[in-house]
């Protein structure tokens, strides 16, 4: 496990704390600040996300560190306090720039789209993490790999200003007085994600809001005006792999419907909602319209607890997965990211009412109840403890009991909302 693996996984128990205070503090203000499914599908985009760098390490570091080696115009030494500053200046600076083309060019739009999908805003948001960012993302840090900053202080003030951004994802805390002028605050970052027209594409900063008033990208939060959430093309989809893949399939079919060679192009160059005038009037889609209701289908009481249950057993072994990615090979790890991405569809599936999505969840309970109770080993593990395949026959195989019985509630529940 590398600095970064070790710090997110020391720091994912600080998160769900601040999480359950958040949520204890919005039940005793009276505010409807969670929703169970939309926080599982936030925190399960998250990680993905942190399963996905795994094996990105060669685009977001890999390629950085090639840069410091061989490009750097100055040789930073690694221990000076003010090169350690000027690199979380720099950093975020970057940051500005790589979220504001984020806002502004299609293609990148399509990775970060997943971070404002969420139609709430709490701290699980704050989770809520691309797959796709390391992709074109990286490209935007070379300044700082040219300028000799290096790679152990790029990934640690990396680190620093992304942790730095969990805390301003809340309804919970006000305006901060002349913080909000300097630095991104809750506040700043509420507008960030509204789909209001006077917030739309405005500040970006991650830590220091003086970059989006430097840049004319500021505007404040009004009280007369509060922020609605989302997106202007709405998910309405707990799937995580639609989640990443949402943006790229709906432009990539606007390219292949293009008639002109450069449409083709600038279909993934050009700001979101951009589309050529011959495509846009053979498949039209609806205007924005401020949205009325939240996605959220209808789950029994029952089953929500069974997909929470399961839900943190796949956090378990997420944490498992980033413990043992140092020291195992690629096709394991692979297929163990694999099963649990699969996992995580399957739960979303179930909350939407996906009838597909019973078999499904059947099978992969029953094979987490079998195979490491009968080969004695799992994903890492070459010799499991009985006692340990044991308990994973139990838990699952109980769960695979309970879903006909789940399934049966769940029909009731979807008949009451249809008939409501």
């Amino acid at each position: 496990m590398n600095t970064q693996e070790l710090i997110i996984t020391w720091a994912t128990p600080v998160f769900f704390l601040l999480i359950g205070i958040e949520l204890l503090v919005a039940k005793l203000r009276g505010h409807d600040a969670y929703a169970g499914n939309d926080a599982i599908n936030s925190i399960g985009l998250g990680a993905i996300s942190q399963l996905v760098a795994v094996f990105s390490k060669l685009l977001t570091i890999g390629i950085y560190a090639w840069c410091a080696q061989h490009l750097a115009l100055f040789e930073l030494p690694a221990d000076s306090v003010p090169v350690w500053l000027g690199a979380l200046l720099g950093y975020d600076l970057c940051y500005y720039w790589l979220h504001r083309m984020g806002h502004e060019v299609n293609i990148l739009w399509a990775a970060h789209v997943v971070h404002h999908q969420s139609e709430r805003y709490n701290l699980s948001t704050a989770l809520r993490q691309t797959g796709s960012g390391a992709l074109l993302g990286w490209i935007f840090y070379l300044p700082l790999a040219i300028l000799g900053v290096p790679v152990e202080v790029f990934v640690v003030v990396a680190l620093v200003d992304l942790l730095y951004q969990f805390w301003v994802h809340t309804e919970q805390i006000g305006r901060l007085g002349w913080f909000d002028r300097v630095f991104c605050s809750p506040s700043n970052h509420r507008a960030h994600h509204a789909v209001n027209d006077r917030y739309l594409d405005r500040n970006y900063g991650g830590i220091l809001i003086v970059w989006d008033r430097l840049f004319g990208s500021f505007v404040e939060e009004d009280a007369a005006e509060p922020p609605v959430y989302g997106t202007r093309a709405p998910l309405r989809s707990w799937n995580p792999l639609w989640a990443n893949a949402e943006v790229y399939w709906r432009t990539a079919q606007d390219a292949w419907h293009a008639r002109r060679w450069r449409d083709k192009l600038l279909v993934w160059l050009k700001p979101p909602g951009w589309r050529p005038a011959d495509v846009a009037a053979r498949f039209p889609r609806p205007a924005f319209a401020m949205p009325a209701e939240r996605y959220d289908p209808p789950l029994a009481a029952p089953l929500k607890l069974y997909v929470l249950l399961q839900f943190a057993l796949l956090l378990g072994m997420v944490t498992q997965f980033l413990g043992m990615a140092g020291h195992v090979a690629w096709p394991e790890l692979l297929l163990y990211a694999a099963w649990q991405v699969a996992g995580l569809c399957v739960l979303g599936a179930l909350m939407e009412g996906r009838r597909w999505a019973w078999w499904a969840e059947g099978l992969r309970v029953l094979a987490m109840a079998v195979l490491p109770l009968v080969q004695h080993r799992w994903f890492g593990v070459a010799h499991l403890d009985v006692r340990i395949a044991s308990a994973f026959a139990l838990v699952f195989g109980a769960s695979a009991l309970a879903l006909p019985w789940l399934r049966r509630g769940g029909h009731l529940a979807h008949r009451g909302a249809a008939s409501a």
